[in-house]
Protein backbone atom coordinates (compact mmCIF):
# COMPACT_ATOMS: atom_id res chain seq x y z
CA UNK A 1 0.00 0.00 0.00
CA UNK A 2 2.82 2.40 0.86
CA UNK A 3 4.46 1.74 -2.49
CA UNK A 4 1.23 2.73 -4.24
CA UNK A 5 1.04 5.92 -2.23
CA UNK A 6 4.60 6.78 -3.12
CA UNK A 7 4.02 6.09 -6.80
CA UNK A 8 0.96 8.35 -6.73
CA UNK A 9 3.16 11.10 -5.32
CA UNK A 10 5.75 10.63 -8.04
CA UNK A 11 3.21 10.61 -10.83
CA UNK A 12 1.46 13.69 -9.51
CA UNK A 13 4.55 15.91 -9.26
CA UNK A 14 4.07 19.18 -11.20
CA UNK A 15 6.72 20.94 -13.32
CA UNK A 16 7.64 23.51 -10.70
CA UNK A 17 10.18 22.46 -8.09
CA UNK A 18 9.09 25.19 -5.71
CA UNK A 19 5.93 23.37 -4.61
CA UNK A 20 5.33 21.61 -1.30
CA UNK A 21 4.06 18.08 -0.77
CA UNK A 22 0.41 19.12 -0.61
CA UNK A 23 0.77 20.53 -4.12
CA UNK A 24 1.76 17.12 -5.47
CA UNK A 25 -1.86 16.03 -5.40
CA UNK A 26 -4.82 16.95 -7.55
CA UNK A 27 -6.59 19.95 -6.06
CA UNK A 28 -10.02 19.29 -7.51
CA UNK A 29 -11.45 18.39 -4.11
CA UNK A 30 -12.29 14.79 -5.05
CA UNK A 31 -12.32 12.09 -2.32
CA UNK A 32 -9.30 10.49 -4.00
CA UNK A 33 -7.47 13.79 -3.86
CA UNK A 34 -8.31 14.36 -0.19
CA UNK A 35 -7.32 10.80 0.65
CA UNK A 36 -4.01 11.19 -1.14
CA UNK A 37 -3.23 14.37 0.79
CA UNK A 38 -4.10 12.68 4.07
CA UNK A 39 -1.82 9.73 3.28
CA UNK A 40 0.99 12.11 2.35
CA UNK A 41 0.70 13.96 5.65
CA UNK A 42 0.87 10.64 7.49
CA UNK A 43 4.34 9.92 6.06
CA UNK A 44 7.43 11.00 8.03
CA UNK A 45 8.86 14.30 6.81
CA UNK A 46 12.13 12.60 5.80
CA UNK A 47 10.23 10.16 3.56
CA UNK A 48 8.18 12.95 2.00
CA UNK A 49 11.40 14.80 1.22
CA UNK A 50 12.90 11.71 -0.41
CA UNK A 51 9.80 11.23 -2.55
CA UNK A 52 9.81 14.87 -3.62
CA UNK A 53 13.49 14.69 -4.61
CA UNK A 54 12.96 11.49 -6.55
CA UNK A 55 10.00 13.00 -8.38
CA UNK A 56 11.98 16.13 -9.19
CA UNK A 57 14.88 14.03 -10.47
CA UNK A 58 12.54 12.05 -12.71
CA UNK A 59 11.08 15.24 -14.05
CA UNK A 60 14.54 16.75 -14.51
CA UNK A 61 15.67 13.74 -16.56
CA UNK A 62 12.62 14.11 -18.78
CA UNK A 63 13.19 17.85 -19.19
CA UNK A 64 16.85 17.42 -20.16
CA UNK A 65 15.85 15.76 -23.43
CA UNK A 66 13.96 18.88 -24.57
CA UNK A 67 15.90 21.10 -26.98
CA UNK A 68 15.54 24.65 -25.64
CA UNK A 69 17.42 27.94 -26.10
CA UNK A 70 20.38 28.17 -23.73
CA UNK A 71 21.62 31.14 -21.73
CA UNK A 72 24.48 33.07 -23.34
CA UNK A 73 24.98 35.56 -20.52
CA UNK A 74 23.59 36.11 -17.04
CA UNK A 75 23.36 34.27 -13.74
CA UNK A 76 21.05 34.05 -10.75
CA UNK A 77 23.34 36.24 -8.67
CA UNK A 78 23.40 39.05 -11.26
CA UNK A 79 19.80 40.33 -11.60
CA UNK A 80 19.03 43.70 -13.10
CA UNK A 81 18.84 46.11 -10.17
CA UNK A 82 16.84 49.33 -10.00
CA UNK A 83 18.02 50.92 -6.75
CA UNK A 84 15.49 53.76 -6.86
CA UNK A 85 12.64 51.21 -6.73
CA UNK A 86 14.48 48.71 -4.56
CA UNK A 87 13.70 45.86 -6.93
CA UNK A 88 15.70 43.18 -8.70
CA UNK A 89 14.61 41.43 -11.91
CA UNK A 90 16.39 38.17 -12.85
CA UNK A 91 17.36 38.43 -16.51
CA UNK A 92 19.36 36.61 -19.17
CA UNK A 93 20.47 36.91 -22.76
CA UNK A 94 19.58 33.61 -24.43
CA UNK A 95 20.40 32.12 -27.82
CA UNK A 96 19.09 34.27 -30.63
CA UNK A 97 20.28 37.38 -28.74
CA UNK A 98 16.95 37.58 -26.92
CA UNK A 99 16.94 39.56 -23.68
CA UNK A 100 14.50 37.94 -21.29
CA UNK A 101 13.14 38.73 -17.86
CA UNK A 102 12.30 35.73 -15.70
CA UNK A 103 8.55 35.32 -15.24
CA UNK A 104 8.36 35.84 -11.49
CA UNK A 105 10.64 38.88 -11.76
CA UNK A 106 8.21 40.54 -14.15
CA UNK A 107 5.35 40.09 -11.71
CA UNK A 108 7.39 41.44 -8.82
CA UNK A 109 8.61 44.42 -10.86
CA UNK A 110 5.03 45.45 -11.56
CA UNK A 111 4.18 45.31 -7.87
CA UNK A 112 1.68 42.50 -8.42
CA UNK A 113 1.06 39.60 -6.07
CA UNK A 114 1.89 36.21 -7.53
CA UNK A 115 -1.41 34.72 -6.43
CA UNK A 116 -1.57 30.96 -6.09
CA UNK A 117 1.11 30.42 -8.73
CA UNK A 118 4.70 30.13 -7.55
CA UNK A 119 5.98 31.83 -10.70
CA UNK A 120 3.15 34.21 -11.48
CA UNK A 121 2.74 33.50 -15.20
CA UNK A 122 -1.00 32.92 -15.00
CA UNK A 123 -1.38 35.97 -12.77
CA UNK A 124 0.30 38.24 -15.33
CA UNK A 125 -1.55 36.77 -18.31
CA UNK A 126 -4.92 37.05 -16.58
CA UNK A 127 -4.22 40.63 -15.54
CA UNK A 128 -3.31 41.93 -18.99
CA UNK A 129 -6.08 39.88 -20.63
CA UNK A 130 -8.69 41.64 -18.51
CA UNK A 131 -11.10 44.11 -20.04
CA UNK A 132 -9.36 47.04 -18.36
CA UNK A 133 -5.90 46.48 -19.87
CA UNK A 134 -6.32 44.40 -23.03
CA UNK A 135 -7.74 47.21 -25.25
CA UNK A 136 -4.50 49.18 -24.73
CA UNK A 137 -2.14 46.28 -25.38
CA UNK A 138 -0.65 45.46 -28.80
CA UNK A 139 -1.34 42.04 -30.28
CA UNK A 140 2.34 41.10 -30.06
CA UNK A 141 2.57 41.89 -26.35
CA UNK A 142 -0.72 40.10 -25.68
CA UNK A 143 0.52 36.97 -27.45
CA UNK A 144 3.83 37.11 -25.58
CA UNK A 145 2.14 37.11 -22.17
CA UNK A 146 0.03 34.10 -23.12
CA UNK A 147 3.02 32.11 -24.43
CA UNK A 148 6.13 32.89 -22.36
CA UNK A 149 9.57 31.92 -23.61
CA UNK A 150 10.75 28.53 -22.43
CA UNK A 151 14.52 28.26 -22.08
CA UNK A 152 17.27 26.31 -20.35
CA UNK A 153 18.52 28.08 -17.21
CA UNK A 154 22.25 28.03 -16.30
CA UNK A 155 21.67 25.19 -13.81
CA UNK A 156 20.03 23.05 -16.51
CA UNK A 157 16.44 23.47 -15.34
CA UNK A 158 13.62 24.83 -17.48
CA UNK A 159 12.79 28.48 -16.98
CA UNK A 160 10.09 30.78 -18.30
CA UNK A 161 10.39 34.42 -19.22
CA UNK A 162 9.45 37.24 -21.53
CA UNK A 163 11.34 39.43 -23.96
CA UNK A 164 12.48 42.58 -22.17
CA UNK A 165 10.30 44.64 -24.51
CA UNK A 166 7.19 42.98 -23.07
CA UNK A 167 7.61 44.73 -19.72
CA UNK A 168 7.92 48.07 -21.49
CA UNK A 169 4.76 47.38 -23.54
CA UNK A 170 2.77 46.29 -20.49
CA UNK A 171 3.79 49.45 -18.61
CA UNK A 172 2.67 51.68 -21.47
CA UNK A 173 -0.67 49.83 -21.70
CA UNK A 174 -1.34 50.15 -17.97
CA UNK A 175 -0.54 53.87 -18.04
CA UNK A 176 -2.87 54.29 -21.04
CA UNK A 177 -5.62 52.48 -19.11
CA UNK A 178 -5.10 54.82 -16.18
CA UNK A 179 -5.37 57.87 -18.43
CA UNK A 180 -8.64 56.46 -19.77
CA UNK A 181 -9.82 55.96 -16.15
CA UNK A 182 -10.24 52.21 -16.65
CA UNK A 183 -8.22 51.01 -13.66
CA UNK A 184 -9.73 49.97 -10.36
CA UNK A 185 -8.54 51.65 -7.19
CA UNK A 186 -6.64 48.56 -6.09
CA UNK A 187 -4.69 48.69 -9.36
CA UNK A 188 -3.45 52.27 -8.95
CA UNK A 189 -0.24 51.14 -7.24
CA UNK A 190 0.61 49.03 -10.31
CA UNK A 191 0.21 52.07 -12.56
CA UNK A 192 2.43 54.08 -10.24
CA UNK A 193 5.08 51.38 -10.43
CA UNK A 194 4.82 51.42 -14.24
CA UNK A 195 5.34 55.16 -14.28
CA UNK A 196 8.48 54.80 -12.20
CA UNK A 197 9.77 51.95 -14.36
CA UNK A 198 9.29 54.00 -17.54
CA UNK A 199 11.09 56.90 -15.88
CA UNK A 200 13.96 54.62 -14.79
CA UNK A 201 14.45 53.27 -18.28
CA UNK A 202 12.33 53.07 -21.38
CA UNK A 203 12.59 50.64 -24.29
CA UNK A 204 16.15 51.38 -25.39
CA UNK A 205 17.17 51.66 -21.75
CA UNK A 206 15.74 48.22 -20.99
CA UNK A 207 17.94 46.59 -23.63
CA UNK A 208 21.01 48.44 -22.38
CA UNK A 209 20.23 47.57 -18.74
CA UNK A 210 19.83 43.85 -19.49
CA UNK A 211 23.09 43.82 -21.45
CA UNK A 212 24.88 45.52 -18.57
CA UNK A 213 23.38 43.24 -15.91
CA UNK A 214 24.22 40.04 -17.81
CA UNK A 215 27.60 41.17 -19.16
CA UNK A 216 26.43 40.67 -22.74
CA UNK A 217 27.63 44.14 -23.68
CA UNK A 218 31.15 42.73 -23.78
CA UNK A 219 30.21 39.99 -26.23
CA UNK A 220 28.43 42.11 -28.82
CA UNK A 221 29.98 42.08 -32.25
CA UNK A 222 32.44 44.87 -33.00
CA UNK A 223 30.63 45.74 -36.21
CA UNK A 224 27.43 46.76 -34.39
CA UNK A 225 28.00 50.41 -35.29
CA UNK A 226 28.24 49.59 -38.99
CA UNK A 227 25.12 47.43 -38.79
CA UNK A 228 23.14 50.20 -37.06
CA UNK A 229 24.20 52.83 -39.59
CA UNK A 230 23.35 50.50 -42.46
CA UNK A 231 19.86 49.75 -41.08
CA UNK A 232 18.96 53.13 -39.60
CA UNK A 233 20.41 55.65 -42.06
CA UNK A 234 19.98 56.42 -45.73
CA UNK A 235 22.20 58.77 -47.75
CA UNK A 236 19.45 60.01 -50.03
CA UNK A 237 17.49 62.99 -48.72
CA UNK A 238 13.97 62.02 -47.62
CA UNK A 239 10.91 64.35 -47.54
CA UNK A 240 10.70 66.23 -44.24
CA UNK A 241 8.04 65.19 -41.72
CA UNK A 242 7.47 66.35 -38.20
CA UNK A 243 8.55 63.76 -35.67
CA UNK A 244 9.38 65.84 -32.60
CA UNK A 245 6.17 66.45 -30.59
CA UNK A 246 5.43 69.93 -29.26
CA UNK A 247 5.50 68.45 -25.77
CA UNK A 248 9.24 67.78 -26.13
CA UNK A 249 9.94 71.50 -26.49
CA UNK A 250 7.30 72.53 -23.98
CA UNK A 251 8.82 70.30 -21.30
CA UNK A 252 12.30 71.71 -21.96
CA UNK A 253 10.93 75.21 -21.41
CA UNK A 254 9.07 74.20 -18.25
CA UNK A 255 12.04 72.38 -16.72
CA UNK A 256 14.17 75.48 -17.29
CA UNK A 257 11.39 77.78 -16.04
CA UNK A 258 11.11 79.56 -19.37
CA UNK A 259 7.87 80.93 -20.77
CA UNK A 260 6.57 78.75 -23.61
CA UNK A 261 4.57 80.16 -26.54
CA UNK A 262 2.49 77.42 -28.18
CA UNK A 263 2.04 79.51 -31.33
CA UNK A 264 5.75 80.21 -31.88
CA UNK A 265 8.24 77.89 -33.58
CA UNK A 266 11.26 79.95 -32.52
CA UNK A 267 13.55 78.16 -30.07
CA UNK A 268 16.74 79.27 -28.30
CA UNK A 269 19.80 78.05 -30.21
CA UNK A 270 20.96 76.00 -27.26
CA UNK A 271 18.01 73.64 -27.72
CA UNK A 272 19.59 72.38 -30.95
CA UNK A 273 22.77 71.50 -29.03
CA UNK A 274 20.74 69.88 -26.27
CA UNK A 275 18.80 67.83 -28.82
CA UNK A 276 22.06 66.50 -30.26
CA UNK A 277 23.00 65.34 -26.77
CA UNK A 278 19.58 64.18 -25.54
CA UNK A 279 18.50 62.44 -28.75
CA UNK A 280 21.12 61.75 -31.40
CA UNK A 281 24.15 61.06 -29.19
CA UNK A 282 22.13 58.44 -27.30
CA UNK A 283 20.36 56.73 -30.19
CA UNK A 284 23.50 54.84 -31.08
CA UNK A 285 27.29 55.22 -31.12
CA UNK A 286 28.55 57.19 -34.11
CA UNK A 287 25.04 57.94 -35.32
CA UNK A 288 25.06 61.71 -34.78
CA UNK A 289 28.37 62.17 -36.59
CA UNK A 290 27.15 60.19 -39.60
CA UNK A 291 23.88 62.12 -39.72
CA UNK A 292 25.74 65.44 -39.63
CA UNK A 293 27.95 64.23 -42.46
CA UNK A 294 24.93 63.35 -44.60
CA UNK A 295 23.12 66.62 -43.81
CA UNK A 296 26.10 68.83 -44.72
CA UNK A 297 26.62 72.47 -43.71
CA UNK A 298 26.23 75.81 -45.43
CA UNK A 299 28.74 78.66 -45.56
CA UNK A 300 27.64 79.78 -42.09
CA UNK A 301 28.20 76.36 -40.59
CA UNK A 302 24.52 75.54 -40.20
CA UNK A 303 23.09 72.17 -41.14
CA UNK A 304 21.59 72.19 -44.64
CA UNK A 305 18.93 69.60 -43.85
CA UNK A 306 17.07 68.13 -40.88
CA UNK A 307 18.75 65.06 -39.43
CA UNK A 308 15.48 63.13 -39.46
CA UNK A 309 15.54 63.29 -43.27
CA UNK A 310 18.30 60.68 -43.30
CA UNK A 311 16.65 58.10 -41.03
CA UNK A 312 15.09 55.00 -42.61
CA UNK A 313 11.35 54.51 -42.17
CA UNK A 314 11.86 50.81 -41.35
CA UNK A 315 14.30 51.21 -38.46
CA UNK A 316 15.65 54.72 -37.95
CA UNK A 317 12.35 56.56 -37.53
CA UNK A 318 10.77 53.91 -35.23
CA UNK A 319 13.88 54.00 -33.03
CA UNK A 320 13.74 57.80 -32.94
CA UNK A 321 10.06 57.74 -31.95
CA UNK A 322 10.68 55.16 -29.22
CA UNK A 323 13.57 57.22 -27.86
CA UNK A 324 11.49 60.41 -27.93
CA UNK A 325 8.65 58.67 -26.08
CA UNK A 326 11.06 57.64 -23.36
CA UNK A 327 12.68 61.07 -23.10
CA UNK A 328 9.31 62.84 -22.83
CA UNK A 329 8.19 60.33 -20.18
CA UNK A 330 11.27 61.23 -18.13
CA UNK A 331 10.56 64.93 -18.63
CA UNK A 332 7.05 64.47 -17.24
CA UNK A 333 8.39 62.92 -14.05
CA UNK A 334 11.37 65.24 -13.50
CA UNK A 335 10.78 68.37 -11.43
CA UNK A 336 13.73 70.39 -12.73
CA UNK A 337 16.36 70.40 -15.48
CA UNK A 338 19.11 68.97 -13.30
CA UNK A 339 17.00 66.05 -12.18
CA UNK A 340 15.97 65.37 -15.78
CA UNK A 341 19.60 65.20 -16.88
CA UNK A 342 20.43 62.73 -14.13
CA UNK A 343 17.46 60.52 -14.98
CA UNK A 344 18.26 60.76 -18.70
CA UNK A 345 21.82 59.54 -18.21
CA UNK A 346 20.61 56.56 -16.19
CA UNK A 347 17.92 55.62 -18.70
CA UNK A 348 19.91 56.37 -21.86
CA UNK A 349 23.62 56.36 -21.01
CA UNK A 350 25.67 58.52 -23.33
CA UNK A 351 28.32 56.25 -24.92
CA UNK A 352 31.73 56.35 -23.27
CA UNK A 353 30.70 58.78 -20.51
CA UNK A 354 30.06 58.62 -16.79
CA UNK A 355 27.09 60.32 -15.16
CA UNK A 356 29.17 63.31 -14.07
CA UNK A 357 30.73 63.70 -17.51
CA UNK A 358 27.33 63.67 -19.22
CA UNK A 359 25.93 66.25 -16.77
CA UNK A 360 28.96 68.50 -17.31
CA UNK A 361 28.39 68.34 -21.08
CA UNK A 362 24.83 69.59 -20.72
CA UNK A 363 25.83 72.23 -18.15
CA UNK A 364 28.43 73.67 -20.51
CA UNK A 365 25.82 74.10 -23.25
CA UNK A 366 23.58 76.24 -21.08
Amino acid sequence: MLANVEWHMLASTPASMDTNMADFFDTNGSPQSKGGKARAKALPSERRSEIAKAAAAARWQQDESEDLPKVLCGSTDRPMRIPSLEIEIPCYVIEGERRVFVQRGMVDALGMSRGSSSVGGDRLANFVQGDRIKPFLSKDITAATISPIKFRAPNGSIAYGYDAEVLHGICLAILAARRAEKLQKQQFHIAKRCELLIAAWSLAGVISAVDEATGYQYLRAKNNIELIIDKWLVKELQPWKKYFPNEYYKRIFELNKWEFDEASTKRPGVIGHWTNDIIYDRLGPGLKEQLHDYAGRDEKGRLKHKLTQFLTTQHGIPELKSHLDGVVAIMRVATNWRQFKEMLQRAYPKPNTTLSMALDDLDQMK
